[in-house]
C-alpha cells in the first residue's frame, strides 16, 4: 500500500524581507510622514520616500565601512528619524541591527557588545559618555558613528569616530536591496539581564514581517494608513513593540519622540501630529495624565493607548475612559515574543458591558494573536483548564517566538510536553478564562507562597496604587516563621502628597481578600527598577528577605 504525498502550490515564493517594508511604504504610502524629536532640539518631519532614500544611502556607507552579512552593527539610540533608518539600512544590505539598551550599567552595556561581536556602533551624541570609560575594552568594534549635524559634533575621546549626516552625504540614494532567504537573521534585542549576563533573542527578516502583519490587524492594533502612531517604548527595547516595522507595512503615520518622553514634551507632540495611538509602559502614561490634569489639559486626537510591561491597574484604564475617552489597549509580550503575543482589542459585545465588566477585560492581558498558541501547565507538565481560575505556568509558541538563545544553552527556558510539543516557558504564572483571556497572575519568582497557598503581587501592587495618594507600589514575598512566605508592600507617595501606611491598610480593606492583607507596609521615596522600567524586585528580596523574621 502507497502512502500519498501532498502536493505542493503553485505559487510564487517570494521571501518577506525588512527592507520590503519600506520599499511599500515608500511607493504606495510616499506622502505619510515620520515626524521626529530630535536631540539637536527641533521637530524634524519627513516622508517615507526621504526616508527610503536616505536608507539606502546608509546601505552604501555601511558597505563602504567594510560591513558584510551576518555583521552584527550596534545602535544606541533613541527613538528618532536616524534610528530608524539603521534599523532598515543594516538589516537590508544582510546585516544584524543590535539595539543596546543605553539604561543598563556599563559593564552590561559592555558585556552585550562584546558578547555580539558588533563591528560599529551607530549612537545618538547624548550617549557618548556612556561608552567612552569602556570603548578601550571593545575589541570587535572598529568605529563609532555619532548620529547628529556636523556641525554639534561634541568632543569626545571615542576612538575612529565619524559623523552620521556626513557619511551619508558622500553616498548615493539609489540601491537594489539584495535577495536572500526569509530565516536571515535581521535584528538582535537582549533581555534586560535582571538575573545573570543579558541573553540575547536573534529575530529573522520573516518573524519580523509576520509580527507586523498579525500586529496591526484590526483584532490586534489596527493600524491603517489613516492612523498616526507614536511609541513611546524605546526602539532600543524589542524594537519599539515592532511599530517602526507595522507603520511603513501599514502606511501609518509614525511619530518618535526622542528622549522626550515627560508629560509635557509628550503633549506638544501629540498636539502637533494629531496623534491617534500610542504605546508605552503605565509609568508613562500616570506622568502624563498628571500633566494633563494639572494643566487642564485634553488629547482629543487620541484614541487607543497600548500599555504592557507589567499589568494595567483598574485605576489607569478608568482614569483614561472617563477622563479622556481613550480606550487602553492591554499587551502582553516579552522579548521572546518578538515581542506581542496577546492584545486585548475592543468588541462590539464589551460596548454594552458594565463599566466593571469591561474594565476586567482591560486588566486581563487580551487574547493571544493568530500564530501564537498560549498553555497552561501544571507541576507535573499537564495542561489545565482554561476555566478563568486554574493557575499554572504559562508557556507559549509560534512564528515569532525565540527557538533558543543567541550564542547560549539554556534548555530549562523550554518545555516539551508529552505530545513532544516545544514550548518556550516564560515564568509566569497565568490563568485563562473560557474566551481565551490570559491573565499573569504573577513571575513564577515573585508569587508570595503563603501557607500553601499563592498570593498574586501583581494584584496587590495594582489594589494599591487605586489609593489616591500613591504613584507606585511593589510587593515582595519575605520568609515568616509560620506561613512560609508573607506579602510587605512598599509604597511611593505621589509627589507633592502624604501617604500613610494606615491610610493604605484602610484602603486596601474590602478591595483584597483577608489574608492577602501585607504584614507591613513601608512609605520609600522611591523604588529600585530595570533598565526597561520594570520593578528590580530581586535587590528589595535580598535587602528585606529577613524582614518579619527580624521583626518578631
Amino acid at each position: 500500500m502507497t502512502t500519498a504525498r501532498p502536493v505542493s502550490g503553485q505559487m510564487m515564493t517570494q521571501p518577506m524581507l525588512i527592507s520590503d517594508l519600506l520599499e511599500y511604504a515608500a511607493a504606495h504610502h510616499g506622502s505619510r510622514e515620520i515626524i521626529s524629536r530630535r536631540l539637536e532640539g527641533d521637530i524634524h518631519r519627513y516622508t517615507y520616500k526621504d526616508a527610503l532614500r536616505r536608507s539606502k544611502q546608509l546601505a552604501h556607507a555601511l558597505i563602504s565601512l567594510g560591513v558584510q552579512p551576518g555583521d552584527r552593527v550596534a545602535t544606541l539610540a533613541w527613538n528618532g528619524y536616524r534610528h530608524f533608518e539603521c534599523y532598515y539600512g543594516i538589516s537590508g544590505i544582510g546585516a544584524i541591527c543590535h539595539t543596546v539598551n543605553p539604561r543598563l550599567y556599563a559593564e552590561q552595556v559592555e558585556y552585550i557588545i562584546q558578547h555580539a561581536e558588533d563591528c560599529y556602533v551607530f549612537l545618538d551624541a547624548c550617549f557618548a559618555p556612556l561608552l567612552e570609560p569602556i570603548a578601550d575594552k571593545l575589541s570587535s568594534v572598529k568605529g563609532f558613528i555619532l548620529m547628529i549635524d556636523e556641525d554639534q559634533m561634541p568632543d569626545t575621546s571615542l576612538p575612529h569616530v565619524h559623523n552620521y549626516e556626513h557619511l551619508l552625504a558622500q553616498q548615493p540614494d539609489m540601491y537594489e536591496w539584495p535577495r536572500f532567504e526569509a530565516d536571515t537573521a535581521a535584528c538582535l534585542c537582549y533581555t534586560s539581564g535582571t538575573t545573570g549576563n543579558p541573553k540575547g533573542v536573534l529575530y529573522s527578516h520573516a518573524s519580523t514581517v509576520l509580527h507586523a502583519y498579525a500586529s496591526r490587524n484590526p483584532d490586534a492594533l489596527n493600524v491603517s494608513s489613516d492612523s498616526v502612531v507614536m511609541p513611546v517604548v524605546p526602539m532600543y527595547h524589542v524594537c519599539a513593540w515592532g511599530m517602526p516595522y507595522i507603520a511603513p507595512m501599514s502606511g501609518a503615520s509614525l511619530v518618535l519622540p526622542g528622549e522626550g518622553m515627560d508629560g509635557p514634551d509628550l503633549y506638544e507632540l501629540i498636539d502637533v501630529a494629531q496623534v491617534d495611538m500610542m504605546l508605552g509602559v503605565p509609568t508613562v502614561w500616570l506622568r502624563l495624565i498628571d500633566y494633563l490634569k494639572a494643566n487642564d489639559l485634553t488629547i482629543p486626537s487620541v484614541k487607543t493607548v497600548g500599555v504592557g510591561g507589567s499589568a494595567s491597574p483598574r485605576s489607569l484604564v478608568e482614569t483614561l475612559d472617563k477622563d479622556f475617552g481613550i480606550y487602553l489597549l492591554p499587551i502582553w509580550g516579552m522579548t521572546e515574543t518578538s515581542p506581542l503575543a496577546t492584545l486585548g482589542a475592543p468588541t462590539k459585545a464589551m460596548a454594552s458591558m458594565s463599566d466593571d465588566e469591561r474594565y476586567r477585560i482591560q486588566t486581563t492581558a487580551g487574547k493571544p494573536m493568530f500564530g501564537i498558541d498560549l498553555e497552561i501547565f501544571d507541576d507535573d507538565g499537564e495542561p489545565l483548564p482554561h476555566d478563568g481560575t486554574s493557575r499554572g505556568f504559562l508557556r507559549v509558541r509560534g512564528p515569532w517566538v525565540l527557538r533558543s538563545y543567541y550564542k547560549t544553552e539554556k534548555p530549562d527556558a523550554f518545555f516539551t510536553d508529552k505530545d513532544g510539543g516545544v514550548w518556550f516557558d516564560t515564568g509566569d504564572i497565568a490563568v485563562i478564562d473560557a474566551q481565551s483571556y490570559l491573565q499573569i497572575v504573577d513571575r513564577a519568582k515573585d508569587v508570595v507562597k503563603s501557607g500553601g497557598e499563592w498570593i498574586s503581587s501583581i494584584d496587590l501592587e495594582n489594589a494599591a496604587v487605586g489609593h489616591p495618594e500613591v504613584a507606585e507600589a511593589c510587593v515582595i514575598g519575605v520568609k515568616h516563621p509560620k506561613w512560609d512566605e508573607r506579602p510587605l508592600l512598599f509604597i511611593v507617595a505621589l509627589e507633592g502628597k502624604t501617604v500613610t501606611k494606615e491610610s493604605v491598610y484602610a484602603y486596601l480593606d474590602g478591595k483584597i481578600a483577608k489574608w492577602w492583607m501585607p504584614d507591613d507596609i513601608l512609605v520609600v521615596d522611591e523604588l529600585p527598577h530595570t533598565a526597561t522600567g520594570k520593578l528590580q524586585k530581586r535587590s528589595l528580596r535580598d535587602e528585606y528577605i529577613n524582614y518579619l523574621v527580624d521583626k518578631n
